[in-house]
């Protein structure tokens, strides 16, 4: 919950510290939130480095995510890997990555974020359980990650750890 505590509860509680948040996202262990300035935030467990702060260390309050000052979006995903569009059209991911879902070309977690591969024209973003997708300015979609069941849509079932244009969507 974000409000330095490990009780739950059925009516809502402030996040802690967080007065400006321009947009919130929860995945499976972690939430993030862009602020005002363009720093993003994050709270949660942190066993992959989804927290984004150069740890593995799980906070029940937010830390801010290393190295992000200019976010437009977020996305958490299902996986524990976390995935920001920044002002400059190019997407950084962080967390677990055992099927690609950062998009940098390895399967290494990364507990800090790592630039998406060719990615510098992204306008929105959204993750899956071990997949990635982003939509581009121009109107196409590039996906990344698990494709075991074809959730890349291109036409495959080859998981990619590098962007792959959906095939279709011009």
């Amino acid at each position: 919950l974000g409000n330095g505590t490990t009780t739950s509860s059925d009516v809502p509680v402030a996040v802690s510290g967080i007065t400006n948040a321009t947009q919130i996202t929860t995945g499976g262990d972690q939430s993030c939130a862009v602020l005002s300035g363009g720093q993003v935030d994050c709270w949660g467990y942190n066993s992959a480095g989804e927290l984004g702060n150069g740890t593995t260390t799980s906070s029940d309050v937010p830390v801010a995510v290393s190295g992000i000052t200019n976010a437009t979006q977020i996305a958490t995903g299902n996986d524990d890997q976390s995935c920001a569009v920044l002002s400059s059209g190019q997407v950084d991911c962080w967390g677990d990555n055992p099927d690609g879902e950062l998009g940098n070309g390895t399967t290494t977690n990364s507990d800090v974020p790592v630039a998406v591969t060719g990615i510098t024209n992204a306008t929105q973003i959204t993750t899956g359980f071990y997949d990635t997708c982003a939509l581009l300015s121009g109107g196409q979609v590039d996906c990344w990650g698990d494709n075991s069941v074809g959730e890349l849509g291109n036409g495959t079932t080859t998981s990619s750890d590098v962007p792959v244009a959906v095939s279709g969507i011009p």
